[in-house]
């Protein structure tokens, strides 16, 4: 992602626009950024500044184009990037040992004389030999250790120029974002998806059903209930790339100035045309529901078919997603939660939850480890050591 630094917004009526490539207005930019994807293409072995340096040279003429922008581009290129790095401090022992050794013939001068008499050719030679390296070898080693001397190893890069400009679209937005102090996102067809992204983001939520069928989903931090805090502003970055792989929605975010009481929004919605290229999320919490799910596979067992998170439990403003569904060939559905992970804060949330969907048969999936209770409902309830068992979960079942 980009730094606060390389943000560039306008601010009008209350509303916060980052900075935005258009195929209309910046149709040229295509070709800027394929010259700039085969600069780092054909930069293996040039410094970081090297390549830097050239990026801006493609943009002298381009007088609609800040230095930020241009930054900006360079840092998506870097992400995408390995450099050469020093780790292991041989860079500063070298710089030590040879500034050692030049030290004693001070000064160096290009031709010498009765006064000066150390060349500056004949010293670099004696130090090559000292420290058994070649002169080019020392200026490529000496400085390896300082960022813009680092050298281009490898170079993943993008698929193709648009996928470069859209990048640059939405790291900009996502840099507003390090302001935001709250997030709502209404959603429609993809309100499973969009959940399980907040949660991969550690991103705490509230839900609500709204009268016309639409979610509505709150997005803070813990520590968001007591003052208004931007500490979640990179989990709310984070978040939305994955929010733009999703569909039927919308999101509007609350930005708070840095210097100042102001408050601006931040809107968007999939009409803003914004593409990503991120993956989509791992379809389980744990490996244990993930194995346990391989096992069970695609095929009915004694009739029963296991289905990941299809359904949504909704009790006044509590929204509960099961881990799993067990549809009957009958029709007949059964869920299972498994309650794997623990605190004392999470065993006190999951019973409150489970109280409010009381009248709901839910079978517990609950691990030896865990001290859960004795309820009135103890035949839902079966335990698990290091895998869930398909023959336990069959027994409940039926």
């Amino acid at each position: 992602m980009l730094t606060r630094e390389l943000a560039i917004a306008e601010y009008d009526s209350g509303q916060i626009k980052p900075d935005r490539l258009t195929r209309t207005r910046h149709s040229h930019y295509s070709g800027l950024a394929e010259s700039m994807l085969s600069i780092y293409r054909n930069g293996i072995g040039r410094m970081r500044q090297q390549l830097r340096s050239s990026i801006h040279s493609l943009f002298e003429n381009e007088l609609d184009c800040p230095t930020r922008r241009i930054d900006a581009f360079c840092k998506l290129l870097d992400e995408r990037a390995t450099y050469d790095k020093d780790k292991r401090g041989k860079a500063a022992e070298l710089r030590k040992k040879v500034f050692r050794l030049a030290a004693v013939k001070h000064p160096l001068v290009t031709a010498p004389d009765r006064l000066f008499e150390s060349s500056e050719q004949v010293v670099k030679q004696q130090i090559a030999n000292e420290v058994g390296m070649s002169w080019g070898q020392i200026e490529r080693a000496l400085f390896a250790d300082v960022m813009q001397f680092h050298r281009l190893k490898e170079f993943e890069g993008f698929a193709s120029a648009g996928e470069l400009l859209a990048r640059y679209n939405v790291a900009q937005c996502q840099a507003v974002l390090y302001d935001a102090v709250s997030m709502v996102v209404w959603a429609k067809e993809d309100f499973k998806l969009i959940l399980r992204y907040a949660k991969l983001a550690r991103l705490m939520h509230t839900i609500q059903r709204r009268s016309d069928g639409t979610w509505l989903i709150s997005l803070d931090g813990p520590t968001s209930v007591l003052r208004e805090t931007r500490r979640y502003g990179i989990a709310f970055a984070k978040f939305l790339p994955a929010l733009l792989g999703c569909s039927g929605w919308k999101m509007k975010a609350i930005i708070q100035h840095r210097r100042s009481s102001w408050q601006n929004q931040f809107c968007l919605s999939p009409a803003d045309g914004l593409t990503t290229s991120v993956k989509p999320a791992q379809l389980f919490d744990s490996k244990l529901e993930e194995n346990f799910a391989n096992k069970w596979g695609d095929e009915p067992r004694n009739g029963w078919r296991l289905v990941r998170e299809g359904e949504i439990l909704f009790h006044h403003q509590k929204v509960f997603v099961p881990d799993f569904v067990f549809v009957h060939d009958s029709g007949r559905r059964v869920l299972m939660e498994v309650v794997g992970f623990w605190t004392p804060e999470y065993l006190e949330a999951k019973l409150k939850t489970l109280s409010t969907f009381s009248d709901h048969r839910i079978i517990l999936a609950v691990g030896d480890s865990i001290d859960w209770p004795n309820q009135q409902d103890d035949e839902l309830v079966f335990r698990y050591k290091t895998a869930i068992k398909i023959a336990d979960v069959l027994r409940v079942i039926d």
